[in-house]
């Protein structure tokens, strides 16, 4: 076995929240997963059928996916303080889990398509009775994601809650669309 393949880990599971909201995004919708690190949901995804795009400051987890013609991998350091890379894209579905930088919510929020999905689950206050990340920084204040979402999208789900798998954590969680845009000559 190379040291290559010895430190390869395994690519967990999709998360149930994304799965649960998974039919509602079209096949031919374009799917963006931000802080993608191993892909779980860009691959979840592309096995449907979706054009993929994965963002990340390191691409290398995601490296076997970039001979796919219908996968864009994107390299860039969200925190760095540089423009959004995606600027003035839209997609069909935008997909964040267990990542939080509030600085570029606004930018997530507006990648949001009309008509498309915003999936975003990270961690909560409460989380550092469980260990990391324990930082207020990167802990959600309590409904933060409604009181972000709200003025832009249509919440259609929202949990703030402690969940026992795949590990203890306090977490929030918000499934919401972006109103398409009515068409005038009717």
């Amino acid at each position: 076995m190379s040291a290559a393949s010895s430190e390869a880990r395994p690519i967990p599971a999709p998360s149930e929240w994304v799965i649960r909201f998974a039919q509602q995004v079209p096949e031919t919708a374009e799917v963006l997963d931000v802080a993608c690190g191993s892909g779980r949901h860009g691959r979840f995804f592309r096995a449907r059928g979706n054009p993929v795009v994965l963002l990340d400051q390191d691409i290398s987890r995601v490296a076997d996916m970039a001979a796919d013609a219908r996968v864009e991998l994107v390299a860039s350091d969200l925190e760095a303080g540089r423009p959004w890379p995606l600027k003035e894209r839209t997609f069909g579905c935008v997909i964040v889990t267990n990542y939080l930088h509030r600085p570029i919510m606004t930018d997530i929020i507006g990648a949001v398509a009309p008509g498309g999905l915003l999936l975003y689950e990270t961690f909560a206050m409460g989380n550092e009775a469980f260990g990391r990340p324990s930082n207020p920084d990167f802990l959600l204040h309590r409904e933060e994601l409604l009181i972000l979402c709200g003025p832009e999208l249509r919440v259609i789900a929202f949990e703030d809650l402690t969940v026992a798998a795949p590990r203890p954590a306090c977490i929030q969680r918000i499934a919401a669309v972006r109103e398409k845009i009515a068409n005038s000559s009717s």
